[in-house]
């Protein structure tokens, strides 16, 4: 981790704007636990440029604001999912197209990841549409998987579903860096999306991985019908944490047809740029995450997520099964913008 941390307690400069401008006079770039609701609501209202400016304040306090992760998600089994996640494409309860296949063999997964690091990745994630990890042999392939992924000298983060104490430890003896279970939405709103899991099945999942020595990957979905305040909570149970997540990925919905929220509009750049700012200045050291969303976004609003905090993204043409830019096209981006991939010395959470 880069940055100049010896000056967290420097307070920003004097924000002159109206609204909620006293929030960010108040912002020091401090780590803390005991954010209040009031306060992150202050921050995420406020004027959205001071806003910006105030999350890039923060970000240089912590961060190389040029350094940007790349990282690479495979789908190694994809569809066939028993949950009813309204957003997901992989859920066997809904049409969408998508066909459930079987586990990829390790050996695929290998070139895979060789694949994404020639292309600069330095992390490689693995997802499996499953709702927990069982004692199978399909787990055992997925910790061969990771053997072989983490002999490329890669973080390796797998999404697996709940995974309970004794399995995450054997993921971690396998290699596992971190462990990626979103919390998707505030607590109150989470119901109305998911019902074949509750909230403390998340939040559970999380302690067991804390718990095995392995480092968290949780965010959530910004344009689901939630309303700010159901964002607010979002980053309130995130900031909160003991620890806080050493990468919070921030996904824009990408509205499936044949999933209960394909009539979902555009998620708007103000509302992407609120929450990647409020994360930055509630959780300061964590990795923010720009994930899925990016390819209905343009190089200047991506530049403008960026600006506010955003230090990594999902390189590779797929996320799991929707589109993502491809490697080139975020060469160029980076090229454009004087962006440069960090290397896995600079990651900060390895």
């Amino acid at each position: 981790m880069t940055g100049c941390c010896a000056h967290e307690s420097k307070s920003l400069a004097t924000v002159e704007a109206g609204g909620n401008d006293q929030a960010l006079r108040a912002v020091t770039g401090e780590i803390r636990h005991d954010w209040s609701k009031k306060e992150i609501a202050e921050i995420y209202h406020s004027p959205l440029l001071e806003l910006v400016f105030a999350a890039a304040t923060v970000h240089r306090q912590h961060h190389d604001p040029r350094s940007v992760q790349q990282c690479t998600l495979l789908s190694v089994k994809t569809g066939g999912c028993s949950e009813d996640c309204s957003y997901c494409p992989q859920s066997a309860r809904y049409d969408t197209g998508v066909q459930a296949e079987k586990l990829l063999d390790p050996e695929t997964v290998y070139m895979a990841a060789k694949l994404a690091k020639e292309s600069g990745s330095t992390r490689f994630c693995m997802g499996a549409a499953w709702r927990e990890v069982k004692d199978n042999e399909q787990f055992d392939s997925v910790l061969s998987m990771v053997e072989k992924v983490k002999s490329l000298d890669m973080e390796v983060c797998v999404t697996l579903g709940m995974v309970n104490l004794e399995q995450a430890k054997k993921l971690k003896d396998a290699g596992v860096t971190a462990y990626n279970h979103n919390l998707d939405t505030g607590e109150e709103y989470y119901s109305k999306i998911i019902s074949t899991r509750d909230y403390h099945d998340r939040l559970n999942t999380l302690k067991n991985v804390r718990e095995a020595g392995i480092t968290v990957c949780c965010g959530g979905i910004v344009g689901m019908g939630e309303s700010d305040s159901d964002r607010i909570d979002l980053l309130h149970t995130l900031a909160t944490m003991e620890e806080h997540p050493e990468s919070v990925p921030v996904n824009a919905l990408v509205a499936v047809e044949g999933t209960p929220l394909e009539d979902r509009p555009q998620v708007q750049i103000s509302e992407m740029l609120r929450m990647i700012a409020s994360a930055r200045i509630t959780m300061p050291r964590s990795v923010v995450r720009l994930s899925a969303g990016r390819m209905q976004m343009s190089m200047a609003e991506q530049a403008l997520c960026f600006m506010a905090g955003a230090n990594s993204i999902f390189a590779g043409d797929k996320l799991l099964t929707t589109a993502n830019p491809e490697f080139n096209a975020d060469k160029e981006m980076f090229a454009s913008l004087g962006l440069k991939a960090k290397t896995l010395e600079q990651s900060g959470c390895c």
